[in-house]
């Protein structure tokens, strides 16, 4: 049997035409899901809901889970701050229902990857805070909304030795992909475990679970390290 990995999709709209008005809709990038297969996992998608008792039920399906990236950002409310001028938009149901399904994982020892927007709300979980805009607030930072294709690198991440990420991707250094405008300022419990070039943080782990959040998006990117974060997933997921 393969483990049951939840994935938390993002929310759009479809287009609209001639007598078909716009309606919500879920969006999910097929590379998760493929990322979770070539692992060894079984991807589900996880729907929202308002309902406080869904986000457990919807880990209760789940052996493993991954909260995905999307172009939004994190309320500054959230780790105690106040929005700036360079906020992006906001998806507050989105967020809060990752939230509560992020914070039962964890209270039950459930494997998370969080990808991205999902390493920043695992921060945040945690204890931590985040830039809100690279650009504005770290000078000399490289650009991290990189212009050239996902697919490819953006720039090289130092992986902390010791950690568990270095144990599984197996390398001292990796180069990733990054598009983002809002980073980790501090990790909170998380500990550390990968730094870009001009000291932004790539990647954090918690040291006593499953619990890692990347800055990149392994999926988009060939290359057995970045398959290595999803079969780390679905490995603990067996267990």
């Amino acid at each position: 049997m393969r483990p049951v990995i939840g994935i938390t999709p993002d929310v759009g709209q479809s287009n609209a035409r001639p007598g078909r008005p716009a309606t919500a809709q879920y969006e999910l990038k097929q590379a998760y899901a493929d990322a979770v297969l070539a692992a060894g996992g079984l991807p589900i998608v996880l729907p929202y809901s308002e309902d406080a008792s869904a986000p457990q039920e919807a880990l209760d399906l789940c052996d493993g889970l991954v909260i995905t990236g999307g172009a939004f950002d994190i309320p500054a409310e959230l780790y105690g701050a106040q929005a700036g001028a360079r906020m992006g938009p906001l998806k507050p149901g989105r967020t809060a229902f990752e939230q509560r399904v992020l914070r039962a994982a964890l209270a039950a020892d459930v494997p998370v990857l969080g990808v991205c927007g999902g390493m920043q709300l695992l921060a945040v979980e945690l204890g931590g805070t985040l830039f809100q805009d690279i650009r504005d607030e770290v000078p000399g930072a490289l650009d991290h909304e990189q212009r050239n294709d996902p697919r490819e690198p953006g720039h090289k991440a130092r992986i902390v030795a010791g950690s568990e990420l270095a144990s599984v991707v197996g390398k001292s250094e990796i180069e990733v992909n990054s598009t983002h405008h809002q980073a980790v300022k501090d990790a909170g419990r998380a500990r550390i475990c990968a730094i870009a070039p001009d000291q932004i943080v790539e990647a954090i782990e918690l040291p006593d679970q499953f619990a890692l959040g990347v800055q990149w998006h392994p999926e988009l990117l060939a290359g057995s390290e970045h398959l290595a974060l999803y079969r780390a997933l679905v490995d603990r997921a067996r267990r």
